[in-house]
Order: structure tokens, then C-alpha cells, then sequence
């Protein structure tokens, strides 16, 4: 869990996929990098569409959001969940999509993306 200095922001991980999320961020000083940068935006409570964005494409999936690395490159994804907890703004790292292909979310991470809005947190 990483935290915000004000306290009202945490990113966590979804403990199922931790480790397939943890070595695509440690696979390369790059991954690492682009990985920080997210975090740090969102902890700050900045808004950039091209690093981290709504997943919304239907009623159900309205919290589903993506951290996007490396469009127009590998393209790939940490789809993710965000809720709210005793007060706090959480973003859960839910699953890695590597190498999305085009700029719509295609057939094959619709169902993804729905999974994930089923997925209940406890958060710690």
C-alpha cells in the first residue's frame, strides 16, 4: 500500500495478482519509472487521461480505470478498481493486460474489465 502525505489517497494491490503486477513494474527501470509517475499523479490527485483513465463502458463498470503504460508502444494495461475506504480514495491494482491492441476496448478486455467490477475489496 503506498499513501498519499495527507492520508485520503492509498493505491493498493490486488493480492491474487500481486506478483504477475510487481514483476512487470520491476522488469525494467523503464516499467519502474512510467509506474512511479502514475502513482505519483494519482496520489497527488492530479488528472492525466493519457497515463490513467475511466474504463467506462457500461453502468456496471463505472469505477473500472486503467494505468496506461506505454501507448503507442507495447500499450499495456493495470486495469484497476477504485472505492472508497474509511474516508480514503483507494486505487486497487487489480490485473495486467499486456499489448492492448487499438484505442477502443475491444471484445476480448470487455469481459476482463467486467470481471473486475465484480471484485469486492477489503481494504487494510
Amino acid at each position: 500500500m503506498i499513501m498519499s502525505p495527507d492520508g485520503r489517497r492509498a493505491i493498493y494491490i490486488d493480492s491474487q495478482n500481486k506478483h504477475e503486477i510487481i514483476n512487470y513494474i520491476n522488469q525494467s527501470e523503464r516499467h519502474r519509472k512510467k509506474w512511479r509517475h502514475i502513482v505519483q499523479l494519482l496520489l497527488e490527485g492530479h488528472k492525466n487521461s493519457e497515463l490513467y483513465d475511466k474504463e467506462d463502458i457500461n453502468d456496471k463498470c463505472k469505477d473500472i480505470t486503467a494505468m496506461k503504460f506505454f501507448k503507442g508502444q507495447e500499450n499495456d494495461r493495470i486495469y484497476c478498481k477504485e472505492v472508497s475506504a474509511e474516508g480514503k480514495y483507494v486505487i486497487v491494482q487489480a490485473v495486467l493486460y499486456l499489448k492492448k491492441k487499438g484505442k477502443k476496448v475491444s471484445k476480448k478486455e470487455s469481459p476482463i474489465i467486467e470481471k473486475i467490477a465484480t471484485y469486492e475489496y477489503e481494504v487494510e
